[in-house]
């Protein structure tokens, strides 16, 4: 095993036509109930929108999988995430979603970097479902 394959570094973007505050309520709502897969199905998430807030799986009955907390929350600008995610193995995440005005609208960009015996199947789905999810961020405010 090398360095390379216990480190996850990656970082997408999108213009978005719309006010920094819609789109930081938007990125609020795809992390938590909006969430979905690319097929539509719900993650079942809940996003606690405050410092120390947990952002968690809800199965109903008692199940569940904590993802992460709320490392920092500035709205409408920062947005970041500190945790295990959806890795039920040794690993910790940080995900950093940041919003800044650009021309008639903003930018979001999400940066997410983890560290730890990162399984290759998450490795390769983390892109698409991130690029998914910012989609789905685009499409909600416009």
């Amino acid at each position: 095993m090398t360095l390379d394959d216990l480190i996850f570094d990656l970082e997408q973007h999108i213009g978005i036509k719309a006010t920094p505050e819609k789109a930081f309520a938007a990125v609020l709502h795809r992390l938590g109930k909006g969430n979905a897969r690319p097929t539509g199905e719900s993650l079942q998430l809940l996003l606690e929108p405050k410092p120390g807030g947990r952002w968690y799986r809800d199965r109903g009955n008692g199940i569940g999988h904590l993802w992460a907390f709320v490392q920092v929350i500035k709205p409408p600008t920062l947005l970041e995430l500190s945790g295990p995610m959806f890795m039920s193995y040794p690993a910790i995440n940080h995900v950093e979603v940041k919003i800044e005005p650009a021309g008639a609208g903003c930018k979001v960009v999400l940066r997410h970097r983890a560290i730890g015996m990162i399984d290759p199947q998450h490795r390769q789905g983390m892109g698409e479902g991130w690029g998914h999810m910012l989609s789905q961020i685009k499409k909600d405010c416009e």
